[in-house]
Order: structure tokens, then C-alpha cells, then sequence
């Protein structure tokens, strides 16, 4: 969990997976990205039985900075380097305006090319 405030009347915690959520939300609307991908085979095989909207997606929390891996899948035909780099930068700046916390880097794996249908 991360502790993002106190005040008098408790404190307020996010949870790693509600961050995931919204990176993978703000990935999947970036130009490029077909959809996310497994990181390991493990959540490959738990993909199948559990539709989880944090899939493709690895937080770390530090106490002070967020660190986010993103495995995604690009379609054919776009310039990987821009749609990564257009990713990392929509992420960084959907998770910190909505958690309010500074992250400190997005890593983006480029898992897999997806040749979209002609028609």
C-alpha cells in the first residue's frame, strides 16, 4: 500500500494495483498500443482464468517515488521509439495528477508487434 496523506481525520492509502489500473488505462489510450502484455508466463496463465485490468503491469513503491514497468504490444508499422516514448511520458502524467505522488520512471518493454486488419 502507499501512504499518500495524513490529516486529522486518518490517512489515505492507494493500493499498488489501483496505479496499475490507471497505467495500463492511459497505455491502452496512447497512439500505437494494441494491448498489454504479460510480463512472465505466470501471469499469462492467470490472465486466462481472471480478467485483471493491471495485467502487463509492474509497480514499485519506495516511500518516496513510484517506479512503473509497462510490457506492451505495438502495432505494425508505427515508429517503436515514439510510441514508447509517448507512452512513458501519458502514464507519468495520468498516475501523478491522479495519486498526486512524483514518479520516477516508466520503463516500457516492448513485448510483441500486432499487424492490424486491413479492412
Amino acid at each position: 500500500m502507499i501512504d499518500d496523506a495524513f490529516n486529522t481525520l486518518g490517512n489515505i492509502f492507494i493500493s499498488h494495483k489501483a496505479i496499475a489500473t490507471i497505467a495500463s488505462h492511459s497505455a491502452l489510450e496512447s497512439y500505437g498500443v494494441v494491448g498489454l502484455a504479460p510480463k512472465d508466463l505466470a501471469e499469462g496463465l492467470v490472465q486466462v482464468l481472471v480478467k485483471d485490468p493491471s495485467l502487463g503491469v509492474d509497480v514499485e513503491f519506495d516511500g518516496k517515488n513510484i517506479d512503473i514497468d509497462l510490457y506492451i504490444i505495438v502495432e505494425y508499422g508505427t515508429r517503436i521509439k515514439s510510441v514508447a516514448a509517448s507512452v512513458a511520458d501519458s502514464v507519468r502524467f495520468m498516475v501523478e495528477k491522479a495519486v498526486g505522488l512524483p514518479v520516477k520512471s516508466v520503463n516500457v518493454h516492448i513485448r510483441g508487434l500486432r499487424i492490424s486488419n486491413p479492412d
